[in-house]
């Protein structure tokens, strides 16, 4: 996998910023990011009543982890992971 493919699913910098700032929009596109990662920790298998199992989200779980992850991101201080720029050639 070439660093290109690597990269191109990361969030931008500044969305995280201003996510890190309380931005509303930016907020919701970290949640957006995720949720699918969210959905995969937050699936449960259940049991009907004949004993097939069954794999379904679990919302109270989803919705604790979209709250945490959201007091993370407005705890998150985004001056300290300021990316590094690259040296410029001479």
């Amino acid at each position: 996998m070439n660093k290109a493919a690597k990269t191109s699913n990361l969030l931008p910098y500044p969305v995280i910023v201003l996510a890190a700032d309380g931005d509303g929009d930016a907020i919701h596109a970290v949640l957006k990011h995720y949720e699918g990662y969210i959905a995969v920790l937050a699936t449960r298998k259940l049991y009907d009543g004949y004993g097939n199992p069954h794999l379904c989200v679990d919302d109270d779980l989803r919705r604790r982890l979209e709250t945490k992850l959201i007091t993370k991101i407005l705890t998150f201080d985004a001056a300290l992971h300021r990316p590094k720029r690259k040296a410029a050639k001479p």
